[in-house]
């Protein structure tokens, strides 16, 4: 049906605006014809040049910039503000210039507060541009090069390895043991395996869109050779940052009461101006007199020092959040998290840091503790010795341990992880790959066992999955020896293994000493 749609269209630029949400579930095939692309030489220049001016950028849309003066006279739209410049106003008719100048004091410095806060939050919310891809590997008329990723276009054949950003919504054209961390668009914090060959039904949701990488996404295992359907605002993350952008902010609950306190004043105030009017003309006083009265009894009433006490309120529990890594950009916002009562939230990498750190190893019957926390390789291997009727933790060093330095080698070959600096200056480090194997490179390179081996050279990959639960990796050794390397669920390597390591020394592993293993793991 889609490739009859295809062949039935002729205009096909409107036809990839009707087909993107089924790209998934049309042929590879199909999805070339329909874009005119080449999976193997890109696309040439006149082509990128027509879907450019079709398609446009592949960036996403911002909302115009507000003028200046419209954020600086929005710091004055509250209520209870206007009524304080009335007051002031007022009080300055009256004659009463010291309170008229208070008054405009407490409004200014209320509202310089405010769009002070708001322009530090903007910038910060600039920078948070920097999650999108900067670069992007394009084949184009048969060369690879290195592009912005705002210049490309749909069609546009795009190369992913290990830790690239997806630049935009892409459609795999071939894929190697290819794994994608998803978690931006679906909250799925496991890196999801992605398969080039599979055709999806059209309801599919886009968790389980094997066939397709979206933009905002993470490479984390793998290679694969991606044909580019969506850019820009017609992207996954597009549609995202669309809804967001049509998003009005409600008010706070602070800011409910304080309009309900301003209109409590304005009744208050205006009853207080009638009775004293009315009351002072029965006793036959003079107009002018009477009018001043009661004018200078409603402006007495207005709280001129409540919002220099509520902007000072907030600012000093702004600072305080400010200090914990809280981004706030509109100062009453600081008081809703006091308002919270339920929040629904994905655990890993929110809750968390999403961050694995190994713990503890056993090796060769033997327990190890592993200090250091996050992914700097610092730390300190322990060993419990008996000391009399208490234990104490010894450090002891990897390389006089035999079992625990195969164990720590076997880990970091058995990878696809890669582990470093930042590069920002600051001496975190990063991993670019699935966290968990990031935690067994990192203490590898704790034992001083260096993760990347130039001398074994890999053969063949068997990728973890669900099925078989574990991970294969076959090397080839300087003197050409062969070896393949496991990792996995406990139970199914013991059930593959007949022997094991202890002390250095090979010894038979029996379904006695599985039992034990499984027991005590």
């Amino acid at each position: 049906m889609l490739a009859d749609t295809l062949e039935g269209t002729s205009e096909k630029h409107r036809t990839v605006q009707d087909l993107s949400p089924v790209i998934h579930a049309t042929p590879l095939d199909a999805v070339l014809k329909l874009f005119e692309a080449d999976g193997e030489r890109g696309l040439r220049s006149e082509q990128v040049a027509k879907l450019r001016a079709r398609h446009g950028w592949n960036q996403l849309a911002e909302a115009p910039p507000t003028p200046l003066w419209t954020r600086i006279l929005g710091q004055f739209k509250d209520l209870v503000i206007w009524i304080l410049i009335v007051a002031a106003v007022i009080s300055g008719m009256v004659g009463e210039w010291p309170d008229a100048v208070a008054i405009l004091a407490i409004v200014l410095l209320n509202g310089l507060l405010g769009f002070f806060q708001e322009e530090r939050a903007e910038q910060s919310l600039a920078s948070l541009q920097k999650l999108s891809a900067p670069m992007a590997k394009v084949v184009r008329e048969g060369v690879l090069q290195s592009l912005p990723a705002h210049k490309l276009v749909p069609g546009d054949l795009v190369e992913l390895e290990a830790g690239d950003n997806v630049p935009a919504d892409t459609r795999l054209a071939r894929a190697f043991s290819l794994r994608v961390q998803e978690a931006s668009l679906t909250g799925e914090s496991v890196p999801v395996e992605k398969d080039a060959g599979c055709v999806s039904a059209v309801a599919t949701p886009l968790g389980d869109r094997r066939n397709m990488v979206y933009m905002g996404t993470v490479v984390a295992a793998g290679k694969a050779s991606a044909i580019v359907v969506a850019t820009g605002m017609q992207t996954e993350l597009g549609q995202i940052a669309g809804l967001l952008q049509r998003y009005q902010p409600e008010p706070t609950p602070l800011q409910r009461r304080l309009a309900e306190l301003g209109n409590i004043l304005i009744v208050v105030c205006l009853v207080i101006v009638g009775l004293v009017f009315a009351l002072q003309m029965l006793r036959g006083q003079d107009l002018l007199q009477v009018f001043l009265l009661a004018i200078s009894l409603a402006v007495a009433a207005v709280p001129e020092g409540l919002p220099a006490v509520v902007t000072m309120a907030l600012a000093l529990g702004l600072q305080r959040m400010v200090k914990r890594n809280a981004l706030i950009r509109k100062l009453p916002s600081v008081e809703t998290l006091g308002s919270v009562t339920v929040i629904c939230s994905d655990k890993t990498g929110t809750l968390t840091r999403n961050e694995m750190t190994v713990r503890e190893i056993v090796a060769g019957g033997e327990r190890f503790q592993v200090t250091g926390v996050g992914y700097a390789p610092q730390g300190q291997f322990l060993k419990a010795a008996a000391v009399g009727e208490s234990v104490e933790l010894n450090v002891v060093d990897p390389s006089d341990v035999p079992d625990l330095r195969e164990a720590l080698t076997i880990g970091t070959r058995c990878n696809n992880a890669r582990v470093g600096p930042l590069g920002d200056g600051s001496e975190s480090w990063q991993v670019i790959g699935d966290p968990t194997e990031g935690a067994l490179v990192v203490a590898a390179l704790k034992a001083g066992i260096e993760a990347n081996d130039h001398e074994h050279r890999v053969l063949h990959e068997i990728p973890f999955d669900s099925d078989r639960k574990a991970m294969s990796v076959v090397m080839r050794d300087p003197r050409g020896r062969r070896t393949m390397y496991t990792k996995g669920a406990p139970e199914v390597i013991l059930a593959k293994c007949s022997k094991e390591l202890r002390s250095g020394m090979v010894a038979s592993l029996g379904d006695v000493r599985r039992s034990q293993i499984v027991v005590h793991r």
